[in-house]
């Protein structure tokens, strides 16, 4: 049986990442700070699946958490044979006027720990020349995001990082997929303190199960990256190509800025 880690696996495409790879078959390391809800989704899966769970409580934003990630795999005699960076998040807002510490920590999930986590494990399935990666960015990697500055920026560097890896690592038989999916029926407004009326402007919303089931088809395919969602979706990251950049920056300000800003 091939196992897979996942972070950010205590809920939303984390968790239905978990599910799916579980009805595969597929052994487990949930990673995530909920230590609570680590234990009800493992003991879930595992009673359900009969699959092997292992979990580790871990804020991947502290120093030297992907290091004690990476050693508990190995204190266990794991092998990750798919790595789904999947942990992230977001917080709207004026960058000058947000927390600075907390548009630290974003780049420091959303960027440093994705890569070190990456850099950890590539290097076994090189040797065995066998794995995969699945990095999770967002819509909003295709252009710049007043008011999401930071996650926006965060997102658009996990996908030219990870299209650079899928090249690099194609002939050792290791796959690299990005996946972009448009907003999906997670508590990603709620936990970015978007205001509700510019939450509700949102048009098709895809659920946590049709962004892993998209990814795992891109995954099998080969794909380097894939875009979920409707058509709209899909126009929005061609946006870039065919406006000029600073009528694109007015438009996006001005649809992104409430009353409450």
């Amino acid at each position: 049986m091939s196992t897979a880690l996942i972070t950010g696996a205590s809920g939303g495409i984390g968790k239905a990442f978990a599910e799916k790879l579980a009805a595969y078959n597929t052994n487990l390391v949930l990673v995530a700070r909920s230590e609570e809800q680590l234990k009800q989704i493992a003991k879930q899966l595992q009673e359900k699946y009969k699959i092997k769970v292992d979990t580790i409580v871990k804020d991947l934003t502290e120093t030297g958490a992907t290091n004690t990630v990476f050693d508990a795999v190995q204190s266990k005699g794991l092998t990750i044979d798919l790595l789904i960076n999947n942990a992230g998040f977001a917080e709207y807002g004026d960058f000058a006027e947000r927390d600075e510490e907390r548009q630290i920590k974003i780049v420091q999930l959303n960027v440093l720990a994705l890569v070190d986590l990456t850099h950890k494990f590539l290097q076994g399935m090189r040797q065995r020349r066998s794995g995969s990666i699945i990095n999770v960015s967002s819509l909003t990697a295709f252009q710049p995001m007043p008011y999401l500055s930071v996650y926006a920026a965060s997102k658009a560097f996990i996908v030219s990082f990870s299209q650079a890896l899928w090249a690099e690592n194609r002939h050792y038989g290791v796959r690299v997929l990005v996946t972009c999916p448009g907003p999906v029926q997670t508590g990603f407004f709620t936990e970015a303190k978007f205001p509700p009326a510019l939450a509700a402007r949102t048009n098709k919303i895809s659920t946590s199960e049709e962004v892993v089931r998209e990814s795992l088809k891109a995954l099998e395919r080969g794909d380097s990256i894939v875009v979920i969602g409707g058509i709209t979706t899909h126009l929005i990251t061609k946006l870039s190509s065919f406006l000029p950049r600073k009528i694109l920056l007015n438009i996006l300000e001005k649809q992104f800025k409430t009353k409450t800003v």
